[in-house]
């Protein structure tokens, strides 16, 4: 397997993301926005779901490339057009990435019965390095009026915000994992080993 030789967050996947991830069943259709070189987009496809791996960073998506689950997508989220069109995704998934030009569009890319992860950088980072600029960085319970916004509003399962554990390095983060209003509640969550 190709691996980064320095990867920003290594391939390990984010505790918060296995946590949840039994909202996302085998065969469901993701979308890993801004993948890097992968590291969830790798976790869930071994768990069987088909993952569409999006990132501008054409040698990160290169470390993808044969990766049974998955297909990469070279696109500029940020300066070029919405790649999918009127696409939907049986869920999405987003780490440490946040262009709110984007919110619209994720709404109107979830399925009516989809699940939503998220988690980021969150005002207050800037006393533990970077991200420190405020463009990159959520506002309090940014997250949630994101999940509100939504039409219909989505459900939130689990929100945090705040002091966390990041790769081993403290950070201020918010964390988000909601469903679809068309999703039947309340969701069964198995335990899981990775998380």
């Amino acid at each position: 397997m190709n691996t980064p030789s320095n990867p920003h967050f290594g391939l390990v996947p984010s505790p918060w993301m296995t946590r949840f991830a039994p909202l996302i069943p085998a065969g469901a259709r993701v979308l890993d926005v801004a993948c890097g070189y992968g590291r969830h987009a790798r976790y869930f496809a071994s768990r069987g779901a088909h993952v569409i791996a999006i990132d501008r960073d054409v040698t990160a998506l290169g470390t993808m490339s044969g990766v049974p689950g998955i297909e990469t997508r070279l696109a500029d989220l940020e300066g070029g057009t919405w790649p999918f069109g009127d696409e939907r995704f049986d869920a999405i998934l987003v780490s440490h990435y946040l262009h709110r030009p984007l919110f619209t569009r994720l709404h109107s890319a979830l399925a009516a019965d989809g699940a939503l992860l998220y988690e980021t950088f969150a005002q207050g980072n800037e006393a533990f390095g970077k991200p420190s600029n405020p463009d990159f960085l959520l506002r309090p319970g940014e997250l949630l009026a994101f999940a509100a916004a939504a039409t219909p509003p989505l459900t939130v399962v689990a929100f945090e915000q705040g002091l966390a554990d990041i790769a081993g390095r403290q950070g201020v983060v918010q964390r988000l994992a909601a469903g679809g209003a068309a999703r039947a509640w309340p969701p069964v969550l198995e335990s899981s080993s990775a998380g």
